[in-house]
């Protein structure tokens, strides 16, 4: 299991990283989850991982207090509106479909604007 653990760690590292260079995909959750796994499978890992000096802290933030900076929200929240209008235009939906989109993303929106900064 500590190996299953070190594979998907690694592999949500190199998404998070890919997320650093596209708009659209997020960063921060990939890394997340790579230092949970770490933290199962690599002292050595997951070290590196809270003590890089652009990430470690945001990391820490989350497990310590479950803090996201006000920078992250409004990040997430302009990405989400901008998601919405990408998904609006490009695809036309349904009234329902319209309706069940924005009712997650203004969900998510609820939870990142609820935790502390």
């Amino acid at each position: 299991m500590r190996q299953a653990y070190l594979i998907i760690g690694c592999l949500m590292v190199v998404i998070g990283a890919i997320g650093v260079a596209l708009p659209l995909l997020p960063t921060t959750p990939f890394l997340l989850i790579a230092a949970a796994c770490f933290a199962r499978s690599s002292p050595r890992l997951e070290a590196w991982l809270l003590s890089h000096r652009r990430f470690g802290p945001l990391l820490a933030a989350w497990r310590e207090r479950g803090a996201i900076p006000r920078s992250g929200k409004l990040l997430s929240t302009a990405g989400m509106a901008l998601g919405f209008y990408a998904f609006y235009r490009g695809s036309q939906p349904g009234l329902l479909l319209m309706a069940v989109v924005a009712t997650v993303f203004v969900s998510v929106g609820i939870y990142v604007w609820s935790r502390p900064e």
